[in-house]
C-alpha cells in the first residue's frame, strides 16, 4: 500500500486520481507532479514500484506545500484576517460568508440549519 504525506492511498484508483486524496493536491498538481516525477499516471496505486514512491514523495517535499503545512498556513492567514479586523475576518468571527454571497436566503452551509421557534402554535385553520 502507497503511503505518501501521512495518507494512505487508495489501491485501485488510478495515481493520478489518488494523488488528489492529499490535502493540497488537485487534478492538475497531481499531473505536473507525476510529470516530474516521470511516473506514468495510468497506473494503478497498487501497481508503484518503491522507486515510483520515492520520487514521489521527493517532488512533494520539493514542490508542493501539502497536508498539515498547509492547514496551518491557511489557519494562520484566517486568525490574521479575524485579528486585524477587516470585513472578511468579521465574516470567519461570525460564521457567515466570506465572499459576498446572500445571507437572507441559501446561507445554510456557514448559518446553520433551519432555526425553530419553541412553543410556537400554528394559527388554527378555519
Amino acid at each position: 500500500m502507497a503511503r505518501i504525506s501521512g495518507i494512505d492511498l487508495p489501491r485501485n484508483k488510478r495515481v493520478e486520481i489518488a494523488l488528489t486524496y492529499i490535502y493540497g493536491i488537485g487534478l492538475s498538481s497531481s499531473q505536473k507532479l507525476l510529470s516530474l516525477a516521470s511516473v506514468d499516471p495510468n497506473i494503478r496505486a497498487k501497481d508503484l514500484t518503491d522507486q515510483d514512491i520515492t520520487s514521489i514523495r521527493r517532488v512533494i517535499d520539493q514542490h508542493f506545500q501539502v497536508e498539515g503545512d498547509l492547514r496551518r498556513f491557511e489557519g494562520l492567514a484566517i486568525k490574521r484576517l479575524m485579528d486585524i479586523g477587516c470585513y472578511r475576518g468579521r465574516r470567519h468571527r461570525l460564521g457567515l460568508p466570506v465572499r459576498g454571497q446572500r445571507t437572507r436566503t441559501n446561507a445554510r452551509t456557514r448559518r446553520g440549519g433551519k432555526r425553530t421557534v419553541a412553543g410556537k402554535k400554528k394559527a388554527p385553520r378555519k
